[in-house]
């Protein structure tokens, strides 16, 4: 079963939790503290795998979880990072994040993409000495890794898509230039699933085409095999729109072709700029006449037309050694940048629930919403840090930190980062 579509939660590990000791040895007194950090939560990676077609695996398992890392222990020992989580999955495939719809990672190359980062390990007791604080009784737990649901959609990667109405000759086409062998029968949707074929120009030469499942008027929003087939057409590097110039089953050719545009327009506007070529099948059944009519019409727009028999090869050469041509002077296939997560504005970011624990003079900081902002912070940058406490001032920490009796020059630890308060 072909599924190119699924949607899965996955969770990285938690950091490992600091650890509170002191070192006890004989002849040793006042040991002082020596608790290990936590070890690092494990992270969740994608990779593409040739061997795996479909999505298909992702609708029984829907969860994927990394382990947590190991806890801290006592001789200034460090807890071991957890294993990461590898995802295997199809090449092409794009995660999304759900809600929104961000770009996490596209699963195009050979390297593994990490998408969910493990958490950091916590601070053992060992971090929190001072000359004033000998004995400190408290370490940091481990930070929460990060937590997603996404969209995984498989985006072919092929250099040529045929595209084209319902029984015009796309999978007989792909057929004959290629090993490829996609079912063919004179019913429209015979092809329900995309299909690659490698096309050999000869040494050094070849090329990745994809059929297309058929298309109708209204693809863009869902109808007939809908806009889940149309997805694979975004990444090709050029296109060959197939349209049966005999009008053998009742349509106009001009008609056809006009509205297959305007469904790869309406899909997305960048298609509608993509180079491509016009290949005019079926010719034994047209007459010069019709032939003629096409092709004028197709070159009246800017397109180079070719007349084929794709059954018996005729004007297929041609067409291919066009399309060769045609990709010598394209960009590569189109590969999704990563997007980052959105920046809120701090003047806009209101009061959020926190959480704040007090142990000697230092005053410990949680809050989901600030993990999110942590992650966008740089603080070697003066512009970044001046964010970062307009938010904490906007998101009613300092308050917060007030009201649980904080003095000047005690520490806040929120997460990973420290400061000393200072009114």
């Amino acid at each position: 079963m072909f599924v190119d579509v699924a949607k899965i939660k996955i969770k990285a590990g938690d950091g490992g939790n600091g650890a509170v000791s002191f070192h006890r040895e004989k002849y040793v007194a006042a040991g002082g503290p020596d608790g290990g950090d936590g070890g690092k939560g494990g992270d969740i990676l994608f990779q593409a795998d040739s061997n795996i077609s479909t999505l298909a695996d992702f609708r029984y398992k829907r969860k994927y979880s990394a382990q947590k890392g190991e806890d801290g222990k006592s001789g200034r020992k460090f807890g071991r990072k957890a294993p990461d989580l590898v995802i295997k999955v199809p090449v092409g495939t794009v995660v999304k994040e759900a809600q929104t719809g961000r770009i996490l990672a596209d699963c195009s190359g050979k390297d593994p993409v990490v998408v969910a980062k493990g958490g950091k390990g916590g601070w053992g007791n060992v971090h929190f000495a001072t000359p004033t604080r000998q004995v400190p009784r408290f370490s940091k737990p481990g930070l929460p890794g990060e937590e997603y649901e996404v969209v995984l959609e498989l985006k072919l990667l092929a250099d040529v898509g045929l595209v084209g109405f319902p029984n015009v000759g796309k999978s007989t086409l792909v057929s004959v230039v290629s090993q490829a062998k996609p079912e063919i029968a004179n019913y429209h949707f015979t092809t329900i699933n995309p299909v690659l074929g490698v096309v050999s120009m000869g040494e050094g030469n070849s090329f990745v085409m994809a059929d297309i499942p058929g298309l109708i008027e209204g693809a863009w929003q869902g109808v007939g095999l809908g806009h889940q087939f149309l997805r694979h057409v975004e990444r090709c590097r050029m296109l060959i729109h197939i349209v049966d110039v005999s009008g053998s089953e009742g349509r106009d050719p001009k008609e056809d072709f006009v509205a297959i545009n305007n469904e790869l327009k309406k899909f997305n506007p960048e298609l509608a700029q993509r180079e491509m070529l016009v290949a005019g099948n079926k010719c034994d059944m047209a007459s010069d006449r019709q032939i003629e009519e096409f092709k004028n019409f197709v070159e009246e727009q800017g397109y180079t037309f070719f007349p084929i028999m794709a059954e018996i090869h005729y004007g297929v050469d041609a067409l291919m050694n066009k399309t060769l041509e045609t990709l010598s002077k394209l960009p590569p296939i189109r590969q999704y940048e990563v997007e980052p997560a959105p920046v809120i504005p701090a003047e806009e970011i209101t009061k959020h629930q926190v959480k704040i624990t007090r142990q000697e003079d230092v005053f410990f900081v949680e809050g989901q919403w600030l993990l999110q902002v942590l992650k966008g912070i740089n603080f070697d940058d003066y512009e970044s840090t001046n964010y970062f406490q307009r938010v904490l001032t906007n998101g009613g920490v300092i308050d917060a930190l007030r009201q649980a009796g904080i003095n000047e020059g005690d520490i806040v630890s929120i997460y990973d980062v420290e400061f000393e308060f200072i009114e």
